[in-house]
């Protein structure tokens, strides 16, 4: 096997793609956190902190879930159950990317530093969650959530009201789409055993939570707008995001069969233009006052 071969194993391993969730919502706090910019040193660090975090966090996850993903037929050819990947090279792809993530806190600030124990504890212990409690959802959001507000901490170096709003905003909105695919798995979970709202409380009342989760999002969003007084940019940003979790879970709600679309695609781009519009923002700001 050649090197570019076991590197492609290893990107897919972790779904590198899926750094869309989680990197605009950081990049967004770190904006915020910096009432416009921050330096390159500490943009630079908390992208590769995320990254660190994103290849430790999916490699245990895989790792810790193997045998489970082995026995479902949506999951059984992912890499370790059909042998592209060793569960060896799993752990020490996890170890890795703990201490890049420790390391990159290590070169921030002292806060960062001393929390991110704490981020190696939620990102570990998420993948045990659906074995015990139907709230792994909120758990997995949690766990995403430490993206805006480690950002935020390596900026600021504290930790604010306006961290924990987008923080868990983050944590709802992930929770919500979870949630949605969740649907793919419930006949599954059920016969397993396992935890998630689809199986345990049913699809409808699942998808009724989930709404529930993304409204709290949008809450939460507006909150931070009206705390740091941001401008008419970022409310729009928010305004086409409300629309596109809409349009999920209209999508969701006449085909099931579009659960990945809506997973993948709408979130990618509620992300993107959070942060994009709250960029927006901060330019027109500096355009105005300059």
């Amino acid at each position: 096997m050649t090197l570019t071969k076991k590197i492609k194993d290893y990107l897919e391993l972790i779904k590198v793609e899926h750094t869309v969730f989680a990197l605009p919502f950081a990049l967004t706090s770190a904006l915020i956190a910096a009432k416009g910019f921050p330096t390159l040193y500490q943009l630079f660090w908390i992208v590769v902190a995320l990254f660190g975090a994103r290849t430790a966090a999916m490699s245990l996850n895989r790792l810790i879930d193997a045998e489970i993903d082995a026995k479902n037929p949506r999951t059984a050819n992912r890499h370790i159950p059909r042998g592209a990947v060793k569960k060896e090279e799993a752990l020490v792809l996890s170890i890795f990317g703990f201490l890049i993530m420790v390391y990159s806190a290590y070169k921030l600030n002292p806060l960062a530093l001393k929390l991110s124990p704490v981020a190696i504890v939620v990102l570990t212990f998420y993948s045990f969650t659906k074995r015990f409690t139907s709230l792994c959802h909120l758990v997995l959001g949690v766990a995403v959530s430490l993206a805006p507000l480690g950002a935020w901490v390596a900026v600021k170096g504290t930790v604010d009201l306006t961290a924990l709003l987008l923080s868990f905003a983050v944590a709802f909105w992930v929770a919500g789409f979870d949630v949605i695919y969740a649907l793919q798995d419930v006949e599954f979970d059920r016969r397993e055993g396992l935890y998630s709202l689809p199986s345990r409380l049913g699809i409808d009342r699942a998808l009724l939570i989930s709404k529930l989760f993304h409204f709290i999002t949008l809450l939460l969003l507006l909150a931070v707008g009206f705390v740091e007084k941001l401008g008419f940019f970022y409310y729009l940003g928010l305004l086409i995001s409300s629309v596109l979790m809409v349009k999920e879970h209209l999508i969701v709600s006449r085909d099931r069969e579009k659960v990945a679309f809506a997973f993948f695609n709408l979130n990618g781009y509620i992300s993107l233009t959070v942060f994009l519009f709250t960029l927006l923002d901060f330019l027109w700001r500096k355009l105005w006052t300059s």
